[in-house]
């Protein structure tokens, strides 16, 4: 079991590195703002399912195979960067367009923003450099058991990127009707899509 030092230093390395700006909640201010509260919580699920693949390639040392088999690792960096960069263009593309505040998101719209926030997460950077380089220096791994990972491990990442996330919806949603303008619009999708770029190239450069 880990003891309480362990388990704050984790939660406060978690929640500050899901707060700083990043291709994963930037995507989600943006979809919070074109499809409200249900799509970006939908969205904010499949971000915490990619975390937890990655915590659970950690905890079980998977990560010690992905990177004895480089060339597998790099096909999946290149395939992460190539997502990102269709994700930047469909951010930099956008058309603005009137926000229906209370309009319901269709069954489709949902399965997308879930989707979206899963990949984005398996192809960010800063989530990969985390649980791979960080947190090894945050919790030894040799003894954490499977009781831990289920009972303490993956609850505390839930809750920690359920808090942070709802905070970014929030703030999106408060903010949703300044954004009525086509100018204002564009600023925020096209800065969402450079980000994207930023983080593709980031995944890139690890594969040299």
């Amino acid at each position: 079991m880990l003891g309480i030092t362990q388990i704050l230093t984790y939660v406060a390395a978690l929640g500050l590195a899901a707060a700083i700006p990043g291709p994963g909640m930037t995507a989600l201010v943006a979809r919070s703002v074109s499809g409200g509260a249900i799509s970006g919580f939908t969205m904010l699920g499949g971000l915490i399912i990619g975390d937890l693949v990655y915590l659970s390639f950690a905890v079980f040392g998977l990560a010690v195979i992905a990177h004895n088999y480089s060339s597998v690792f790099i096909l999946i960096n290149w395939a992460a960067a190539l997502y990102l960069c269709w994700l930047a263009w469909q951010f930099l593309k956008y058309q603005p367009q009137a926000i229906s505040i209370g309009k319901p998101a269709s069954r489709h719209e949902l399965a997308s923003a879930w989707l979206s926030g899963f990949t984005i997460t398996l192809g960010n950077p800063k989530t990969v450099a985390f649980y791979l380089a960080i947190l090894p220096l945050v919790i030894s791994l040799d003894n954490v058991s499977l009781m831990t990972w289920g009972m303490m491990l993956v609850p505390l990442t839930i809750l920690v990127l359920l808090s942070v996330g709802a905070v970014f919806i929030l703030a999106a949603l408060k903010i949703r009707h300044f954004l009525t303008s086509a100018k204002a619009q564009r600023r925020l999708f096209r800065s969402a899509g450079v980000i994207m770029l930023l983080a593709a190239a980031g995944m890139v450069m690890k594969t040299f």
